[in-house]
């Protein structure tokens, strides 16, 4: 990464730490919401997979602005927040939450669907042998979900590495603070002489994705492999 300078090496540090705890905070939120689309039956199913996956249908700067408006410090989470010394307006982790929002029904479907695949049956057969709801899961559900999980996960985290809209609405664009890989983008687009850094964090970009890309489906068939005893 020495071709990168200091502030172009800024943002890819800070993209990097803003999609690890997108897809870390994220992701016990998106297992349970896979498992109950996957399997539950519940009044105002799909009102809740509809929000889900509303961050695919809303352009991303009404997202952002829904973001703002609530965990602004003076939105009805973010006041509250902001109280007890939590602030995520104009904070990277403000951008990290943005990045959550808009990765997280990528997330949730692929564990879903893995979910689906899963045969009831095996489900049914742990509970007649006395197990728990929740054991079950930990024990046959889970273990048989997790090339869907691993896949999951990294396709978020490529999804939040270049989140811009819902991102530069909701916190701005601060050099050092919520300045991230497709901000910096923008940002060097905007200045004379500036083609050149674009460039740079234009194939850092790429680079991450298809990589993500690549260990996804590497991962994937290595859990299951292992899952499926071969």
């Amino acid at each position: 990464m020495d071709w990168l300078g200091p502030e172009e090496w800024a943002a890819v540090r800070l993209s990097l730490r803003v999609a690890f705890w997108a897809v870390a905070a994220s992701l016990p939120l998106g297992i349970f919401t896979a498992y109950a689309l996957a399997r539950w039956s519940f009044p105002g199913k799909q009102l809740l997979n509809g929000i889900v996956h509303l961050p695919l249908i809303l352009p991303p700067v009404v997202t952002g602005y829904m973001l703002l408006l609530t965990f602004g410090v003076k939105g009805p989470v973010g006041s509250v927040l902001h109280d007890i010394g939590i602030t995520f307006a104009f904070r990277w982790t403000g951008a990290a939450l943005a990045a959550g929002v808009m990765a997280f029904p990528l997330m949730v479907r692929a564990i879903r669907l893995s979910i689906e695949a899963v045969d009831v049956k095996l489900e049914q057969a742990g509970a007649t042998l006395g197990a728990s709801p929740f054991w079950v899961f930990l024990t046959v559900t889970l273990p048989m979900t997790l090339p869907g999980i691993v896949a999951g996960a990294i396709l978020a985290f490529a999804k939040a590495m270049g989140e811009f809209g819902a991102t530069i609405t909701f916190v701005s664009n601060i050099p050092g603070q919520t300045r991230t890989i497709p901000s910096a983008i923008y940002a060097f687009l905007q200045v004379p002489g500036g083609e050149g850094s674009a460039m740079k964090l234009v194939l850092v970009s790429v680079a991450v994705a298809m990589a993500a890309l690549l260990m996804s489906e590497i991962l994937a068939r290595r859990v299951a492999d292992r899952v499926g005893g071969k």
